[in-house]
């Protein structure tokens, strides 16, 4: 049972304190990051007080993920999923603000279960459960959740939503920069010089495909579910790419689709997952060759979509997300763009494990203060809006 009693435990402060909470794909736990936020937009300032990961109780991980991978579920069993979220959120939140005077608000992204683009023209469609009533009445705390749904009815793919907030936190006066999330699903910001004219303007985004979704799922299935990620990324290391076969599963159509884009496990799942293995075994590859082509996918995803969509290679890659822990993913993205300086986001400032759960305290902060939250150059969206209910 969760009990929400925030008592008072430090004077208040005049800038608002408010947490940011985020699941992405991977399921692998809830982001929640306390901060401190200051001004509206060119001059935002956010400092993290605290940062912790969750964990989802196994069972309602193991729920979330089968109904993300298509089991039949009831209406019932839903709204019954969908208070079992928020309450795991909620729990999150009371977590990270143990020792802390209550917080000003939440930002609670919640759990994805399906997200499809807009198909042809049509209106796009992303279900994120654990609602945002719920949570405030757990936590006594004002939550803003469900930031998609206002970017798609105004014609967006409600996704990605970050590259606004790595824009006023991460541009630089005369650096091209990138910055490359790496969680389950990979997504990019890209920033020009913020001493350009207009510079907001030419920022971009969009995902750039299978980040750690089918690593873990490999993984899982290799070790027979005795492992849920590739620590270090030590086990690819020991095999060798088969260049021919991820060539090949680079002519997959999403790689080849200009930004605006967005997609997830209904793309880059257990089956296309399937269909990767399928294609090993018949091309013979041990395991560890499996693991290292499958790392050079989500390396040359990456890199392919910035020769085919930047107006030009970063100066910089600023990484952060799960991804960044791979030491083995990370040196095959240096082998492949040798001439741009990579970095964490932690050496710039920002933290590289709750920089998503960070944006989500932001754009409950711009919520607050009337201000969109949106960039429609990075999700198609006809103008900008006020995201978040």
């Amino acid at each position: 049972m969760i009990r929400a009693s925030l008592k008072q435990a430090e004077p208040r402060n005049p800038m608002p304190r408010i947490i940011g909470l985020m699941s992405g794909t991977s399921v692998d736990g809830i982001d929640a990051a306390l901060v401190e936020i200051s001004g509206g937009q060119i001059d935002l300032r956010v400092e993290l007080i605290k940062g912790l990961v969750h964990p989802f109780p196994e069972a309602l991980r193991e729920q979330i993920l089968a109904v993300c991978s298509g089991e039949a579920i009831s209406m019932e069993a839903i709204a019954e999923l969908d208070d079992a979220i928020a309450r795991a959120f909620a729990e999150a939140a009371i977590a990270v603000n143990q020792g802390h005077s209550p917080a000003d608000l939440i930002g609670s992204h919640g759990q994805t279960l399906f997200h499809r683009p807009a198909p042809g023209g049509a209106m796009g469609y992303s279900l994120q459960l654990g609602r945002g009533a719920l949570i405030a009445k757990l936590t006594g705390i004002p939550t803003v959740s469900n930031f998609r749904v206002a970017d798609i009815a105004a014609g967006g793919q409600g996704a990605p939503l970050v590259p606004p907030v790595d824009a006023y936190l991460l541009g630089h006066p005369t650096e091209h920069r990138c910055v490359q999330n790496i969680g389950g699903i990979g997504n990019v910001t890209y920033l020009p010089p913020t001493s350009q004219p207009d510079w907001q303007q030419q920022v971009l985004g969009w995902d750039t495909g299978p980040g750690n979704s089918l690593l873990d799922l490999a993984v899982q299935r290799l070790s027979e579910g005795k492992l849920s990620y590739d620590a270090d990324g030590a086990w690819a290391a020991q095999g060798k790419p088969d260049t021919d076969l991820v060539t090949d599963w680079l002519n997959h159509p999403y790689f080849a689709q200009s930004p605006p884009k967005s997609t997830g496990r209904e793309l880059f799942g257990w089956t296309y997952l399937e269909e990767c293995l399928t294609e090993a075994t018949a091309r013979g590859l041990a395991d560890a060759d499996l693991l290292a082509s499958l790392t050079e996918l989500t390396a040359l995803s990456i890199v392919q979509s910035y020769r085919n969509s930047l107006p030009q290679l970063p100066d910089r890659l600023l990484l952060c997300g799960g991804g960044l822990r791979n030491g083995y993913l990370i040196e095959r993205l240096a082998h492949h763009l040798p001439v741009v300086a990579l970095q964490s986001t932690d050496e710039v400032g920002l933290n590289a494990d709750y920089k998503e759960a960070i944006a989500f305290a932001v754009l409950a902060h711009w919520h607050n203060l009337g201000l969109p939250g949106n960039m429609p150059a990075v999700t198609g969206a006809q103008g900008a809006v006020i995201l978040g209910e």
